[in-house]
């Protein structure tokens, strides 16, 4: 049985774990080389998730049979805002297709309405495959950004958001 959790700073080796295992095989093929290995010392340090805790980020952790899945971060009211910001959302590639992402979406959706938010947002890769499942959950494409990220690289993103209906 899956079961989702609100995940805590001990829970960083996990988180850590997650990423690594996804990134190489999400980003890989779509990012010039060496941007995923930047990119993960960049946002998944342990000192980088320490701040994203410290911050109010609230992370999510997928489990099975006492394995580690997936995990989701969410923002409530970003930026003063009624929007949900999801910043970081990664199902394990063999894990893909059981349904996790949706789960941790639906979980956060959930927590966004209980405190009066409006939408959901998100940022996701131009080409990363899971374009398609965002819009298959409703989420919209409303901008297209690309951010500077240091040497040399940048994240070309669409920012996505995804409107609540309400509870």
């Amino acid at each position: 049985m899956i079961a989702i959790r609100e995940a805590t700073a001990a829970d960083i080796p996990l988180i850590q774990d997650i990423a690594h295992k996804t990134w190489p095989e999400t980003y890989g093929p779509i990012l010039p080389e060496g941007q995923v290995a930047y990119m993960l010392g960049l946002f998944y340090t342990s000192q980088a998730l320490q701040k994203n805790f410290a911050s109010g980020q609230h992370f999510l952790i997928a489990e099975e049979n006492g394995g580690h899945l997936a995990f989701a971060s969410y923002e409530m009211h970003y930026q003063n805002s009624s929007t949900t910001r999801i910043p970081k959302i990664y199902v394990l590639p063999e894990s893909q297709g059981k349904g996790l992402g949706r789960m941790l979406i639906e979980r956060i959706l959930h927590i966004a309405q209980e405190t009066g938010n409006e939408k959901l947002q998100l940022n996701v890769n131009r080409h990363n495959k899971a374009l398609h499942f965002y819009g298959y959950l409703g989420f919209e494409k409303v901008a297209q950004v690309d951010i500077p990220i240091g040497k040399g690289f940048l994240m070309e993103d669409f920012i996505m958001e995804k409107r609540l209906p309400r509870p």
